[in-house]
């Protein structure tokens, strides 16, 4: 690999880092929208209805799933939130690839910080 592409390598890793730094509202986990029904035999949501949608952020945690309740007037905040999550997941396979690229090369024990 040429020194031109090594120095490219490393300029598109540093940008995406800095990409990185900007998703301050970040949320990783999984949207979930439920609905339901509840106890009241002559409710609406026996016939079809269901109450909802309720707003939940999965989350992992220590191997487990958790759902987190969001309220609906943050809604909007939570899923721009999981969207920067996302993006996340895919700066992080963007820099591995990168890295491991460098490393198949032998650049990136001579690169320079």
């Amino acid at each position: 690999m040429s020194n031109a592409n090594v120095k490219k390598m490393i300029e598109e890793r540093k940008k995406l880092l800095l990409e990185l730094s900007t998703l301050d509202q970040l949320l990783h986990g999984s949207w979930l929208e439920r609905y339901s029904t509840c106890s009241r035999k002559k409710c609406k949501c026996h016939r079809g209805e269901l109450h909802g949608p309720r707003y939940y952020l999965v989350v992992n945690k220590n191997g487990r799933q958790k759902q987190k309740y969001i309220p609906v007037e943050r809604k909007e905040a939570a899923r721009a939130g999981v969207k920067q999550g996302e993006r996340m997941l895919e700066i992080v396979e963007a820099i591995t690839q990168i890295n491991l690229q460098l490393i198949k090369e032998g650049a990136y024990d001579n690169e320079t910080k």
